[in-house]
């Protein structure tokens, strides 16, 4: 899985008037945690972060706080009602020796036989939950829709993957190929 590094500056809790000190600089309050690391609270540039909350890629995330390095995944983000601005970002450190569950992107090839009769191709689910080795983790999880006939579907329990265990419910539905008017009119034609 592709990493990102962060640069981050250690920051002081406790005070409303810190955290709108730091926003107002252009920086994001963030919050580090996880198994054996100690909680960290620090921030980073808004600008940064964007390459991570504003992408529907997966990373792992080398965080550099004031010369520390720390392996993390992105874990939840919390935005203004109103302007959509970050307000306040949560990193789960992680290490390479244990599994780590992250939402990885699907990405739907071929060219589905049930679309060729006059259906419509419909992608319910972008990311699906899985979990891995961090140097097993894939980029993104390919879904071949070639063989896919009208009505049918693909669930997350129909795949499997090489070094990852998928995570997400197995009823959790990728895509399914839908009827269309025209191609109910075309099999009403076919039956006469």
């Amino acid at each position: 899985m592709k990493q990102i590094e962060l640069k981050g500056e250690l920051r002081t809790t406790g005070r409303k008037a810190d955290v709108k000190s730091i926003r107002r600089a252009g920086r994001v309050p963030c919050v580090l945690y996880g198994e054996g690391v100690e909680n960290t609270s620090f921030s980073v540039d808004a600008q940064d972060l964007k390459a991570i909350t504003h992408t529907p890629n997966s990373y792992i995330i080398n965080l550099n706080i004031d010369g520390k390095s720390q392996l993390a995944i992105f874990h939840a983000v919390q935005y203004h009602p109103v302007t959509d601005n970050t307000l306040h970002v949560d990193f789960l450190a992680v290490s390479a020796d244990k599994p780590v569950t992250i939402d990885v992107p699907v990405v739907i090839t071929g060219s589905s036989e049930g679309v060729k009769m006059g259906g419509k191709l419909m992608v319910h689910s972008r990311k699906l939950r899985v979990s891995g080795l961090i140097n097993e983790l894939p980029d993104e999880l390919k879904v071949d829709v070639t063989h896919l006939q009208l009505g049918k579907q693909i669930y997350a329990g129909n795949l499997s993957f090489d070094k990852v265990q998928i995570v997400s419910p197995k009823n959790t539905l990728i895509c399914a190929v839908r009827m269309t008017r025209s191609a109910i009119a075309a099999a009403a034609a076919k039956e006469e």
